[in-house]
């Protein structure tokens, strides 16, 4: 009887070890997918690997192409590609609304994704190839142009597109060299 309680506290001792152990991870590495309250409508600091992408559910590491989409209640979602949030907001009533705001490439700061220029070409987390600038360039596009190509499925997943960016443009060719 006594063989049969030392080794039941020790099970007990072992899952409760375990389970604590678990807690504790599961603690430290609360993922943000939706940050609520933030009626200022306001970028949030990304912390990276913290944050989780609303579209596609990956680990944002990098901010180079990070996005924020803020509703009116203050609620927040991140995205790591400027054309997995577009894709992500084209479906929400609150689109037009939205307050957006995009981390650029040129300033390396956060503006309004809705007055922001948009490349082709860049190597983005998804492969979208929507960079963000706040200087416009030639040959970038604005919003909603961004968006409606992301609708359509006109970026750089597509072969066709990316065909095309291949046969016309010398910049897109560099940047494959450098993969």
């Amino acid at each position: 009887m006594k063989k049969i309680i030392v080794q039941l506290s020790i099970i007990l001792i072992f899952i409760l070890t375990i389970a604590t152990i678990i807690f504790y991870l599961a603690k430290e590495k609360q993922m943000v997918v939706v940050y609520e309250g933030n009626l200022e409508q306001k970028p949030i600091e990304i912390k990276l690997g913290h944050f989780q992408d609303s579209d596609c559910g990956m680990v944002i590491e990098d901010k180079s192409y990070a996005s924020e989409v803020i509703s009116k209640d203050g609620k927040t979602w991140f995205f790591h590609d400027h054309g997995g949030m577009a894709h992500w907001l084209n479906s929400k009533s609150f689109k037009e609304s939205a307050k957006i705001f995009v981390f650029t490439k040129d300033t390396k700061r956060w503006i309004d994704g809705r007055k922001a220029w948009y490349s082709l070409t860049d190597k983005t987390p998804m492969n979208y190839g929507f960079g963000a600038y706040e200087k416009k360039q030639d040959g970038f596009i604005d919003f909603k142009t961004m968006s409606i190509k992301m609708a359509r499925g006109e970026n750089l997943t597509n072969p066709r597109v990316r065909r095309e960016l291949l046969k016309n443009g010398e910049r897109w060719k560099s940047i494959m060299q450098k993969e």
